[in-house]
């Protein structure tokens, strides 16, 4: 995964763009990593192994 300053990330956007596309990007802010920019197309993955997740969890007797 790569890292970018925040300076960086706004001054090259279309890097950190074509970047994301073929791995997450860490971007950070004063040296404390702020946040990931990915592709769309692995946001959806990640939400649909989620939801999956959520669906196998097994339920407690309280919730019904």
């Amino acid at each position: 995964m790569q890292t970018l300053s925040a300076k960086d990330a706004k001054y090259n956007f279309g890097r950190l763009i074509d970047t994301a596309r073929a791995e997450p990007v860490t971007v950070e802010k004063h040296g404390r990593a702020v946040v990931v920019v990915l592709a769309v197309e692995e946001y959806e993955r990640l939400k649909i192994i989620e939801s999956e997740q959520r669906n196998e969890a097994p339920r407690s007797d309280n919730m019904k």
